[in-house]
């Protein structure tokens, strides 16, 4: 069997990146990290800038390339705990700032637990629903 020239390519391609791990979501902020600084070195001139991305861009390549699988697994795994974490609380601000005229909201003094009474109720007794503790509070 005779294969062409880009064929043989695709496949020496293919058997290099065999048992490497490839782009995942931590090599993809990466690489949109260093799109972002190369746009402010353009904006700004700053060499720094453009130092920093080309650091971002071989750390990215890096990743993408290392054989290494279970320790580039947990980084990309610790990146995207941390990134959900991120999401999720800028979230549940936004869902509060929206619901502000509605709700009062408020820190349990115990466990420190977010909890909201809708407002002009007067003063209740609020039992926090993660550690029980009873207090009382004004909305």
């Amino acid at each position: 069997m005779v294969l062409s020239f880009w064929e043989k390519i695709k496949s020496s391609f293919r058997s290099f990146m065999m048992g490497r791990n490839g782009a995942d979501e931590l090599s993809f902020a990466l690489l949109v990290m260093a799109l972002v600084l190369m746009v402010i070195t353009s904006l700004t001139g700053i060499v720094l800038f453009n130092l920093a991305s080309l650091i971002l861009y071989a750390l990215c390549i890096f990743r993408m390339f290392s054989k290494n699988t279970a320790k580039r697994y947990e980084e990309n795994r610790r990146y995207v705990d941390r990134s959900q974490k991120i999401k999720t609380s800028v979230s549940q601000s936004w869902v509060r700032l929206k619901n502000i005229r509605k709700y009062k909201y408020f820190k349990c003094p115990e466990c420190h637990a977010l909890l909201r009474l809708p407002r002009k109720v007067g003063e209740v007794t609020v039992t926090c629903g993660k550690c029980r503790h009873a207090f009382k509070k004004k909305a």
